[in-house]
């Protein structure tokens, strides 16, 4: 898999004439020169449902006199661009007019994704349906008669459908199409059947070609799905509804599955489908070093014009930041995270096996990511197969219920010397009536006053102490064998039509209500759902008290730095090389227009102290890619030094003895 990667948007309309009439091999190869691009998806089919090429198995875009696809090939090999070709697999506008009845349906009939045929968008298909037959055609067409470098297969994943064929695939087997979890589980089989007949029509052709299967967001704890990919691409446009939280998380899951993996941004100001946006340099300059950053490669979302001429200032726009990923690539190939603390993904434990594409970070998760990130704490987000082993502490957000395998797992962690920070739900067992670990606590139930107080017994490192407002769900809890860290107050009342108080809630009635955080031999427990509150609120108490937990129990952290709260910070090994690469990296995204996050203005920071605590003896260090001797300072077992100006993103690399 290469670093430099673009992914070619192309849905055409059937009413736009001239398709790709201003081609020209020339203009595409400086193009992809310009934009230091070594890698580029290119369409056979796009969500219109047309072919840009010669077929079969589909039709050719009624506009397009020539192959299209072909001449892309063969323009990107000439020049030595790999080249994935996208074919859309859940959409095909043209066919749904032809074949409504192998739509995707929801329980009232309704397709999606618009809810009918008056409204322009598109709809999906159901791959239970005659429609996957004819994708198959589709795909084997092109494997068989292109060069392609791999399969890019969009618009797919474990659907909910209650299409006729999906109902009586049910009725026939004897469930009830009422029923949601036979539902659910038909989707599963669905699924599973489709991208293990991809995978053997691929293969009948051209043995091990890549694929990868696009849903939007790679399910953590999930890996059955992944596994289906031969790689994967993290689909993170920070500002086309992902956020600048999503592709860390997604990134930090995908690094532990032992797969290839690319982070994928967009040029474009806002998400799929515009024509004529682009974000500011320093946005795609940041989000590619994001990716490298977090062991992935690099990919870019464009569009190509009907016409076939690639836009110059996209690939300008482009070039800028690929061409500071070309220099730094000999540093981020074959990598491994350094990691004191393990996050178990909410997402990778939730009893609930529906996909909600409305939400791909999950509050709990977010929130926990985002205080880890401003906290400077090394970690890996991880799901119940990992081995936590090499982890000093696993973080269970805020709705983590502990079954009986679980908790066998956890207490073997504990036996060998490991520590949790458990929140809110965390910890206790199945039936929710008590905890199934032990937190040095005694389950009571939950809290009927929201919001609460929280008065920690210990100085946070910005606020005098006082009692601070929880928005989140609480739980009552009894000290068994743990010691109070902080004590719960409660309100005089909850916010009601008779008992109200102020603008927004009531204050703390100022007396103890019981332990708020605990800390005992297996860890530290917080009472409330810190990390959705977090995600919601931002509320600096509340991270620095998780952050308080988290340093006392990581009494012998690899890395504190000074850079700000904004700025992250990685630790990658790489092995063969025998070295470490600290990364740091520094933007601020703000917010423009009705949600949409930008990063605009680089500000450059100057001196940022690092220190890290290393298995291996470090012999130098030096800023890559400038190959600029960085002084260092080692003493007891620890190595500092400070890094003279940070733009954006800085690499310190360390050889090791």
């Amino acid at each position: 898999m290469r670093f430099r990667q673009v992914h070619l948007d192309f849905h055409t309309s059937e009413a736009i004439p001239h398709i790709g009439r201003q081609f020209s091999k020339q203009q595409f190869q400086d193009m992809l020169k310009k934009g230091s691009v070594d890698s580029i998806t290119i369409f056979s089919k796009c969500h219109h449902g047309w072919a840009y090429h010669p077929t079969e198995a589909n039709e050719i875009h009624p506009e397009l006199e020539f192959d299209l696809l072909g001449a892309m090939i063969e323009a990107a090999h000439e020049i030595d661009v790999k080249t994935p070709v996208y074919i859309s697999a859940g959409l095909d506008e043209k066919l749904t007019r032809r074949h409504p009845e192998w739509l995707i349906r929801d329980i009232n009939d309704n397709t999606n994704w618009v809810d009918g045929f008056m409204k322009p968008g598109y709809h999906q298909f159901c791959l239970n349906t005659p429609y996957l037959d004819i994708l198959i055609r589709q795909i084997e067409e092109v494997v068989r008669n292109y060069d392609a470098d791999g399969i890019f297969l969009d618009i797919v994943g474990v659907r909910q459908c209650y299409c006729h064929t999906c109902v009586q695939t049910l009725r026939d087997a004897g469930q009830d199409p009422r029923n949601k979890e036979a539902v659910i589980a038909l989707g599963e089989r669905t699924y599973a059947n489709y991208a293990s007949r991809v995978r053997e029509a691929i293969d009948a052709i051209k043995p091990g070609l890549p694929v990868f299967h696009n849903g939007g967001h790679i399910r953590r704890g999930r890996r059955d799905l992944a596994g289906m990919n031969s790689h994967l691409e993290l689909e993170s446009l920070p500002t086309g509804g992902w956020g600048y939280d999503h592709f860390p998380l997604s990134a930090r899951y995908a690094q532990g599955l032992g797969m290839n993996y690319l982070g994928m941004t967009g040029k474009f100001h806002t998400t799929w489908g515009e024509f004529g946006g682009y974000k500011h340099p320093n946005a795609l300059r940041y989000e590619t070093s994001l990716s490298i950053a977090n062991g992935a490669r690099c990919s870019i979302g464009d569009q190509l014009h009907p016409e076939g001429l690639m836009d110059p200032a996209t690939y300008e726009l482009i070039g800028a930041a690929y061409r500071e990923v070309a220099e730094k690539e000999a540093w981020c190939r074959d990598v491994r995270s350094i990691a004191d603390v393990a996050l178990l993904s909410v997402e990778a434990v939730a009893s609930q096996k529906e996909e909600k594409r409305e939400d791909r970070s999950g509050t709990s998760d977010a929130g926990a990511v985002r205080m880890l990130l401003e906290g400077k704490i090394l970690f890996d987000v991880v799901d119940t197969e990992n081995d936590w082993t090499k982890y000093k502490v696993v973080i269970l957000p805020d709705q983590v219920v502990v079954n009986p395998q679980l908790a066998a797992k956890l207490n073997d962690y504990f036996a060998q010397g490991g520590k949790v920070l458990a929140t809110g739900r965390s910890g206790l067992n199945e039936a929710g009536d008590g905890f199934a670990i032990d937190l040095g606590v005694a389950w009571e139930g939950e809290n009927p006053y929201k919001p609460s107080f929280f008065r920690p017994h210990f100085e946070l490192a910005s606020l005098q102490n006082a009692a601070f407002v929880f928005y989140s769900d609480g739980q009552q809890v009894q000290l068994t064998d743990g010691t109070s860290l902080g004590h719960r107050e409660n309100p005089y009342f909850n916010r009601d039509v008779f008992t109200f108080c102020s603008h927004q809630h009531t204050p703390s009635a100022q007396q103890d209500n019981g332990p708020g955080m605990v800390e005992s031999r297996n860890g530290i427990y917080f009472a409330w759902n810190v990390f959705a509150d977090y995600a919601g609120k931002g509320s600096l108490a509340l991270k620095e008290s998780v952050l308080f937990a988290l340093n006392r129990l990581l009494t012998d952290k690899t890395l504190s730095t000074t850079l700000p709260a904004q700025g992250i910070v990685t630790l990658m090994e790489q092995p063969s090389e025998q070295r470490y690469v600290n990364h740091l990296l520094y933007a601020t995204p703000v917010k423009r227009g009705s949600g949409v996050e930008v990063i605009e203005d680089i500000v450059p920071l100057y001196d940022v102290r690092v220190t890290l605590k290393l298995d291996k003896p470090v012999k130098r260090a030096y800023l890559a890619p400038q190959m600029e001797e960085l002084p260092i300072d080692a003493v007891n077992g620890s190595v500092s030094y400070t890094v003279p100006k940070l733009e954006c993103h800085q690499m310190v690399v360390l050889e090791t003895f």
